[in-house]
């Protein structure tokens, strides 16, 4: 019974007017995000995918493609981004009232993007009126494919297009199942999302009067990759703890600072302070000390005081790591970077790195002549630094430092030249609160592990702060929200993955020849 009123509803729909498809693909879009962290419903992309495609099917011209797809992305990106919204109100007298029209208008763009993977999709040409059941059977199917193909390149387009912003592709989905997100170690997040469009929008197939076998047979063989990924994951992930690099023993310090709280200069020693009494409470096996992004409120590189507080958090032998501004020049000469800066217990700072890939509107301001507003950081903005690095120092295996959001970009948290032997990811989530976007930035954590094979360390101001193993698995971790610190050591990384050694190469490569060959297909079926 239920079944035949949704398939009615879905009639209904499909012969409506132009703006209530539009509007129901807004809603489907919008109910996808259920499916990212910190929900990961990911069944819904089994109902959401297909009526995305029979509701485009409708379409009259390229024109309502493009609107339909747009609908569908700006609903996704609506609730997908609508976190970002906390960032407003920080500041609320000088920010607030550009909350919803600055997540809109960022959510209207990038809704585009599934808009051109629906403009692609329509491109595609219909079966001869008089075809056979069989023939249109097959080109459903290849324009399931086709889909699939074209959607998981607009996502890989989207993480570099314009600095870049691939958040929450859907591949993300699959930080719940570990044995899925094995997976990102050879195809990598673009590829997760290419299979999981695959199988999950092959269900379409079934709708139609097609023929029921071939049907069948059809959706049977679009789930294999994702089942077959899911077998062999299940035999790649060990049933024990993963090794630990030994005699280092981490500190991971979440004070929890209020963002509105961070930066206020009569509260700013006690800021630091109260880290460094986080760090060395019952301290005796720590090796180690990490703080978040700015998690020292000065410029420490122009201000020996403060150096000289901070190092008492370092333990002897160790370091203190720690996110801090760094300044350099004066006047007009004058260059702000958000840097990581590595302390001694000696006072001394060891090493820095300083951050390459900058937020746009929030770090800097694209275009500052021609758009006149200011960036929410407030100030004159960040410089960036000149690209990733290894950092090397005694007693500790060699890293990556990422500062906040470098961790989000597949196929970027490592030198090209040389292979560390573990990721420290340094953010300050307190600009967004309790809301989905701490959930979402540790799933990229996750996933950057699995792709990489290499453990990741997050240290957040307000959350969340984890140890990642090489296989994704969370190992140890402190909850959003939450004032405290967590013990732990280094998961020892892996020989590097198909993923680090080719990086997006094999995904291309599989979502080119789909595409490729279903255009071939479908010109065939014309003739």
């Amino acid at each position: 019974m239920f079944i035949a009123k949704a398939g009615v509803a879905l009639d209904w729909v499909m012969r409506a007017p132009l703006s209530v498809r539009i509007l129901s693909m807004y809603c489907l879009g919008a109910s996808g995000t259920m499916a990212m962290p910190p929900w990961t419903w990911w069944p819904v992309l089994w109902i959401l995918l297909p009526l995305f495609i029979a509701i485009l099917s409708t379409a009259n011209g390229w024109k309502q493609s493009l609107v339909l797809g747009w609908a569908f992305g700006f609903g996704h990106f609506s609730t997908g981004f609508a976190w970002m919204g906390n960032a407003f109100f920080v500041d609320r007298e000088a920010y607030a009232v550009l909350a919803v029209p600055a997540i809109g208008a960022l959510a209207a763009g990038f809704g585009l993007y599934v808009g051109v993977a629906a403009l692609a999709l329509q491109a595609l040409a219909s079966p001869p009126v008089d075809a056979m059941p069989r023939t249109r059977a097959i080109h459903v199917l290849v324009r399931v494919i086709f889909f699939a193909a074209i959607w998981s390149l607009v996502e890989w387009w989207r993480g570099w297009f314009l600095t870049g912003l691939p958040w929450n592709p859907i591949g993300s989905v699959w930080v719940s199942a570990l044995p899925v997100l094995q997976g990102a170690s050879v195809i990598g997040v673009f590829g997760l999302s290419l299979v999981t469009i695959l199988a999950a929008t092959s269900c379409i197939l079934l709708t139609h009067r097609l023929d029921l076998r071939f049907a069948i047979i059809a959706v049977f063989v679009c789930h294999l990759p994702l089942v077959l990924i899911a077998v062999w994951g299940g035999v790649r992930l060990p049933s024990t703890v993963t090794p630990i690099v030994p005699e280092v023993v981490l500190r991971l310090v979440q004070p929890n600072i209020a963002q509105q709280d961070k930066w206020r200069p009569a509260l700013r020693e006690s800021h630091l302070s109260d880290q460094v009494s986080l760090s060395t409470v019952n301290s005796a096996a720590v090796t180690h000390v990490l703080w978040a992004e700015t998690a020292a409120p000065f410029a420490l590189n122009r201000s020996p005081q403060a150096v000289a507080l901070a190092s008492g958090a370092a333990p002897q032998g160790g370091y203190l790591l720690t996110g801090a501004p760094r300044i350099e020049g004066d006047g007009k000469d004058r260059r702000a970077f958000n840097s990581l800066y590595v302390i001694t217990p000696q006072a001394t700072i060891e090493a820095t790195y300083d951050k390459t890939h900058l937020v746009p509107f929030g770090e800097y301001m694209p275009l500052r002549d021609v758009i006149p507003l200011p960036q929410l950081t407030g100030g004159s903005g960040f410089n960036a630094g000149p690209g990733i690095q290894t950092i090397h120092l005694p007693g500790l295996p060699a890293f990556n430092p990422l500062i906040c959001y470098e961790v989000i970009f597949p196929g970027a948290v490592t030198t090209p030249a040389e292979r560390p032997q573990w990721l420290f990811n340094l953010t300050n989530d307190a600009w967004f609160g309790l809301s989905s976007g701490p959930h979402q930035h540790l799933a990229a954590t996750q996933l950057r592990a699995a792709e990489e094979g290499l453990p990741v360390v997050r240290v957040a101001n307000t959350g969340i702060s984890a140890v990642v193993d090489p296989f994704g698995r969370i190992i140890a971790s402190i909850p959003l929200g939450q004032r405290g610190y967590v013990d732990s050591g280094i998961p020892q990384s892996l020989s590097p993955t198909p993923f680090a050694r080719i990086g997006h190469g094999l995904f291309l490569f599989i979502a080119v020849f789909l595409a490729g060959a279903a255009t071939v297909v479908v010109r065939r079926t014309q003739d």
